[in-house]
């Protein structure tokens, strides 16, 4: 009896020792928590990754450090996140062409966008206006397609495959126009070079289009997604102008996401964090200077978001014709 007493104790002191180690394992997080941002410091994305990110490492007690990794179109990003364990340590921040413009515009990927990553949360970054120079003399879309039928235009875009590409070939497309496409690494050569005249048009976001904005140098004649923008109330969405290709109606954004097998339950938390830090006055101050007019979404209408405009992204991307580098 002695014997089997001494065994029972034993026994019944391993299941506890056991049981505290799992739920010791289970604990998360025990240790700082990691956002490989895709693109360099100073720009939208970064900003929001150190913002939310500043606001889960309050709520969760544990340090969140932001990590540019920049190069291959947000592709090294992406694989580096791809290769790291599930397990909530390591998130990547990133923009929409990393999740689907690679796929077409890269010869190699060495990732999957929809198998290796799971959607955290999606986070819009603002209507991207059409601005066209004062020397065109139009306050509508209407009068710019008269002027560029009259005229040789320029428009600029910053990057192959963006928006602003597949906007300016849509306007060509759906008018009949000859819209030269001039193709900038980023948006702060391209505004440099509508300040100076060089270019006619462009596409771009509120905030780097500021410069032209605020001197009058550049006038904006629509936005898109079917809603007016806060900061440009008087200008209106190109549905309003009855451009309502899909292309015009997409939704502009940068996404929180996670390696692929990353337990449920810690990217329900991450989501949850990230609704929340859209309400503070921090985040809120950062969309009031980028002109966004929404923050981070929920985990449902992040993944319906982009199962709904992923397929017409690619679409859109496909009729440029590209060849994939």
């Amino acid at each position: 009896m002695w014997t089997s007493a001494r065994i029972l104790a034993a026994a019944i002191a391993c299941l506890t020792l056991a049981a505290a180690e799992t739920a010791s394992a289970e604990a998360w997080p025990t240790r700082a928590i990691r956002i490989v941002v895709s693109t360099p410091p100073g720009g939208i994305t970064d900003a929001f990754a150190r913002a939310y990110g500043d606001y889960i490492s309050q709520k969760l007690g544990q340090p969140v450090i932001v990590e540019n990794k920049t190069g291959a179109s947000g592709a090294l990003a992406a694989q580096l996140v791809k290769d790291s364990s599930p397990d909530g340590y390591t998130l990547m921040y990133t923009i929409s062409s990393t999740l689907l413009g690679n796929r077409l515009l890269l010869k190699s990927l060495a990732y999957d966008p929809d198998k290796d990553f799971t959607i955290v949360a999606m986070t819009p970054s603002g209507h991207l206006p059409l601005v066209v120079h004062s020397a065109a003399n139009a306050k509508t879309l209407e009068e710019f397609v008269a002027y560029a039928r009259r005229n040789k235009v320029t428009a600029g875009s910053y990057g192959i495959g963006s928006f602003a590409h597949i906007a300016i070939a849509e306007l060509n497309r759906q008018f009949g126009l000859d819209i030269s496409i001039v193709h900038y690494r980023g948006e702060a050569p391209m505004w440099q070079d509508f300040a100076a005249g060089v270019i006619q048009a462009a596409v771009g976001s509120y905030q780097a289009a500021l410069p032209v904005l605020d001197t009058g140098v550049g006038r904006p004649i629509a936005v898109p997604t079917p809603v007016r923008m806060k900061k440009l109330p008087e200008t209106r969405t190109f549905v309003e102008q009855g451009v309502t290709g899909n292309v015009f109606q997409l939704t502009s954004f940068t996404a929180l996401v996670a390696p692929a097998a990353t337990p449920a339950d810690r990217i329900d938390l991450l989501a949850k964090l990230m609704v929340e830090g859209g309400k503070t006055e921090r985040v809120q101050k950062l969309l009031e200077a980028f002109g966004v007019d929404s923050p981070a979404m929920d985990r449902a209408s992040s993944v319906a978001l982009y199962a709904k405009e992923g397929p017409v992204w690619l679409e859109s991307i496909k009729t440029l014709g590209l060849e994939p580098q």
